[in-house]
């Protein structure tokens, strides 16, 4: 299988961000993820998808949509939309009705940021998804970088020092978000995890001081979406697009964070009778299944099966379990960093059937 490292929920100077296009994809390429998918608010920017260069290397940039109905107040239930391929910001007042639209259009949709608390010493609002009984969405953020860093500043001085030094910022997914997820999953349905930048290349001014705060290209070295796919992109902007938004749809992906150490090579496989399955596949118990976990580096693994760590290895690169009963079955993985324990990998579930 060929991994793409992708990082999705960006905004540009369509909507609040300030960078362009052509400015993320050449970020990107210092960054060498292999595509990125761009999101403003409620606004498909169409005519800008396609490949970027720089020395002999290539990132594919795609267009989606984060869609909000701008007339609720406070702001709640944020959307992001893969491969529409059309405007569905009309719909935004009615989640269910927008994600019914996505998946008539053949797109995808995941919930953002599903837990983004109040910052009241920056100024932000709590924007979290509210409306739970939707169905038929592929998944949620589960970890967004921006809702992350509204968590952990308490404070002006806070926020100042994070700014200046973001690599201090990231711990893993909120608690909430996590919680949430093994809910949805314990309902049977196969909810798909993310992780999202949700870069914005903020400007800041003090004094005579200009700076880019959280720049694309640190957001494009930190929490990325890992995707498992056929074969490499082919230079062929449709089918890559399809092959993308497949593996988006069908769960097979990881989240990692790229910064103290890539998680490129990460796998998490199940071997049954006839059958080898990767994340977001679904597999029978029959005599039992063979899950076995490949790490990229030695550090701390844990397998979860319907929400509950079964196994925990530590200092190890291979980790082997016999699942001997029906589940939903994930991996964390951390390591320290910068004098903190982190989150370093959260997988996609591979869902043993009975």
């Amino acid at each position: 299988m060929t991994e793409l490292v992708v990082n999705l929920h960006m905004h540009t100077r369509y909507s609040d961000g300030t960078g362009i296009h052509r400015e993320i994809a050449r970020a990107a390429l210092l960054a060498g993820i292999d595509a990125v998918i761009v999101t403003d608010h409620n606004l498909l920017v169409n005519g800008l998808e396609g490949y970027h260069q720089m020395d002999n290397r290539s990132v594919l940039l795609l267009v989606g949509e984060e869609i909000h109905d701008p007339a609720r107040q406070p702001q709640k239930n944020h959307l992001l939309v893969f491969g529409a391929g059309r405007e569905l910001a009309a719909y935004a007042a009615d989640p269910q009705k927008l994600i019914d639209q996505v998946e008539k259009s053949g797109g995808v949709s995941f919930i953002a940021h599903p837990y983004d608390p109040e910052q009241k010493a920056l100024g932000e609002p709590d924007i979290s998804w509210v409306d739970w009984d939707v169905r038929g969405f592929t998944g949620i953020e589960l970890w967004n970088a921006m809702s992350e860093m509204k968590s952990i500043v308490w404070g002006k001085l806070d926020g100042l020092v994070y700014t200046l030094f973001p690599q201090y910022i990231a711990r893993g997914p909120l608690a909430a978000a996590l919680k949430k997820w093994d809910e949805l999953l314990a309902r049977g349905q196969k909810v798909v995890a993310v992780g999202g930048s949700d870069a914005h290349a903020f400007k800041m001014r003090l004094g005579p001081i200009r700076r880019t705060v959280f720049p694309y290209e640190f957001h494009f070295n930190a929490v990325n979406t890992h995707l498992l796919v056929d074969r490499p992109l082919s230079g062929d902007l449709g089918a890559d697009r399809q092959m993308i938004l497949d593996a988006l749809r069908r769960g097979h992906a990881f989240v990692g964070y790229d910064l103290p150490a890539s998680t490129r090579g990460f796998r998490f496989y199940a071997q049954a009778t006839g059958k080898t399955a990767i994340m977001g596949d679904e597999v029978r118990l029959n005599r039992g299944v063979t899950l076995q976990i490949r790490l990229p580096a030695k550090t701390e693994c844990r397998l979860l099966r319907d929400g509950g760590t079964i196994q925990i290895w530590r200092d190890s690169q291979i980790c082997t379990h016999i699942a001997a009963k029906p589940g939903v079955y994930r991996v964390e993985c951390y390591l320290e960093y910068l004098g903190k324990k982190r989150g370093w990998i959260f997988s996609n579930p591979i869902y043993i059937r009975d």
